[in-house]
């Protein structure tokens, strides 16, 4: 089990949640190599762009985005999207163990309209993400 105690944590989760932050992501590492303790390693308010220059690709992270996008001229949605990174160069032990800690992580981070497996860092590329948060929405107007 993932140790996901951090209180930090859940103060982000409501940041990001809320509309009247600018936060519109947060990043949570592992506290060491050896460690299942998970905290809080940084915000921000750029969206995807500036939370993929965050990503270390020796690490395996966690992060919880805050998605805008309109389906069209009128409207606005806002989504949220649950991010388990694994750095191309993360370690075999971690790797093993992210399944069973994603599940940890989603009792924190509980509410989002989808989940995306990042390996590399154009697996947070924002326009297939939103294709996705569009099929995954229901009505699309767009025929996507």
């Amino acid at each position: 089990m993932a140790d996901v105690s951090d209180t930090k944590i859940d103060e982000a989760y409501q940041d990001v949640r809320s509309d009247k932050s600018e936060t519109n992501w947060l990043l949570v590492d592992y506290e060491s190599d050896r460690s299942d303790k998970l905290q809080l390693t940084s915000t921000g308010s750029g969206g995807l762009t500036e939370l993929r220059d965050r990503l270390d690709e020796s690490k395996a992270s966690y992060a919880y985005v805050r998605v805008q996008y309109a389906n069209d001229k009128e409207s606005k949605r806002e989504k949220f999207i649950l991010v388990v990174w694994i750095g191309p160069n993360c370690k075999v032990m971690r790797k093993a163990k992210i399944s069973v800690h994603a599940a940890d992580v989603k009792s924190v981070l509980r509410v989002f309209s989808i989940e995306v497996a990042a390996r590399e860092k154009d697996d947070l590329k924002e326009d297939p993400i939103i294709v996705r948060l569009r099929k995954a929405g229901g009505a699309s107007y767009d025929g996507v």
